[in-house]
């Protein structure tokens, strides 16, 4: 199997890029080494590439802690985490290849182009073998493909449109969370049973890659039984105030509003819409509903009441009773003294994931570290038996439906898992999203 991957996705090797007369860009053009910033000391570097300040600030926060644990883990500090309970026992809390693992850090700001700058330097100047990280499907596009041209891995973070793994896929990338196209099929059957088939619905969406394929997935599912889209309107990350975008639901005839935001934009949102009265209304003999499809704890705690009853779907819940869950909680909670997030929860498993491929491999070269993650099925790490499909490298798991809390225990305790979405029901071809991995790229 893994000769046929090889033969597939033909590595790009400089000589063969310039016999082509295809010119690599320049700030790229690999030196001796075998590979992009083949580490040649005793410590190998990961780019960690959050966003520390805009939209998205809190989700980065949390991710940049989740990065820092699992470093700690693979190095042999602590107390390993899900390392322990990871069905892969190639790391042996000793680094990686023999070397310790160290990290420099980034701030995408939630842009594409600051984030792109970011990854660049750490390439360039810090001898990054590995860029991780990022909030935004906008941003992981972006230094998914810069990282494709430099010869490097790229473990996305918390990016949801299906364009990542979809029309914009690479060979040099992978991601852990799930996509818009897994939350419309999980999400569907939950709200005709709680909201019935007969619904006008409003959407506000996001104006960027996430938000399109968020809306189309909800679109998808949902008018399939019956739910009729009266107005989809496109907002700008980062508004602040979405009074005017709220205001005009109030007489469109919708009796179900659909927040396609994330971040700090999906709390000042639902804030909004609660304060305007939109969950008090009767609308067409019905309750008027508010849907978020993408959910964070996070999210929760920002939004606090107005989250209360409202249904929505996440990757990773820190209630989730499985041994790599609790371990991962323990950890966590030890160190930083509350629960992780679902972002956090998803760069550490990256961080792992990576390590324990090039650990497999027995390098840091792209092709290789590829080639170990491809349909590479393991569990121990949350959610269950997973998969790295090989022909879009996108993971499968369960996913998970949930709602908020009328009545949480603690301000951490926000979120009621109300159904685990078995994988067998939000897995598709990878044909139907497009696109095409290409060759894999060493530098």
């Amino acid at each position: 199997m893994i000769n046929r991957k090889f033969n597939r996705r033909s590595v790009m090797k400089g000589a063969a890029i310039a016999g082509a007369g295809i010119a690599a860009p320049t700030f790229f053009v690999r030196g001796a080494n075998a590979y992009t910033n083949e580490p040649m000391g005793g410590t190998v570097t990961l780019g960690l590439n959050v966003p520390q300040t805009g939209a998205y600030a809190d989700e980065g926060a949390d991710e940049l802690r989740a990065y820092e644990l699992a470093i700690e883990h693979i190095n042999g500090e602590g107390d390993g985490g899900m390392l322990n309970t990871f069905t892969s026992k190639a790391l042996g809390g000793n680094g990686v290849n023999g070397k310790k693992v160290v990290f420099v850090t980034g701030d995408t700001q939630t842009k594409s182009d600051a984030a792109r700058a970011s990854a660049k330097r750490m390439i360039e100047k810090d001898g990054a073998v590995m860029i991780t990280g990022g909030s935004s499907s906008g941003v992981a596009i972006a230094v998914q493909g810069l990282c494709q041209d430099a010869g490097v891995i790229f473990m996305a973070g918390l990016t949801h449109s299906n364009d990542t793994t979809g029309k914009d896929k690479r060979a040099n990338g992978f991601r852990h969370f799930f996509n818009t196209e897994m939350t419309g099929a999980a999400l569907a059957p939950v709200l005709k049973n709680a909201m019935g088939s007969d619904r006008k619905v409003y959407h506000l969406t996001s104006d960027y890659t996430w938000g399109w394929s968020q809306e189309g997935s909800i679109k998808k599912y949902t008018e399939a039984f019956g739910w009729e889209t009266t107005a989809a309107i496109k907002t700008p990350v980062g508004a602040g105030d979405y009074s005017q975008y709220i205001t005009p639901i109030l007489n469109s005839g919708a009796d179900v509003l659909v927040l396609n935001h994330y971040g700090k934009d999906m709390v000042n949102s639902l804030t909004q819409a609660v304060q305007f009265g939109l969950r008090d209304k009767q609308v067409n003999g019905k309750n008027f509903e508010i849907v978020v499809p993408l959910f964070s704890r996070l999210m929760a705690q920002g939004a606090g009441d107005a989250i209360k009853g409202i249904i929505g779907s996440t990757n990773w819940n820190w209630s989730l009773q499985d041994e790599g869950s609790k371990a991962f909680v323990k950890s966590f909670g030890q160190k930083y003294g509350f629960p992780p997030s679902q972002a956090a929860h998803t760069c550490y498993c990256q961080t792992l994931l990576y390590a324990d491929a090039a650990q497999r491999a027995g390098t840091f070269m792209p092709s290789e570290v590829g080639k170990a993650l491809e349909d590479f099925k393991f569990d121990g790490l949350g959610n269950g038996p997973t998969e790295y499909r090989g022909d879009d490298h996108q993971c499968f798991k369960d996913v998970l439906v949930v709602k908020g809390k009328e009545d949480p225990a603690s301000q951490h305790d926000l979120l009621e898992v109300v159904e685990v979405t078995p994988r067998s029901q939000v897995e598709y071809q990878a044909s139907i999203l497009g696109g095409e991995l290409g060759p894999y790229n060493n530098g």
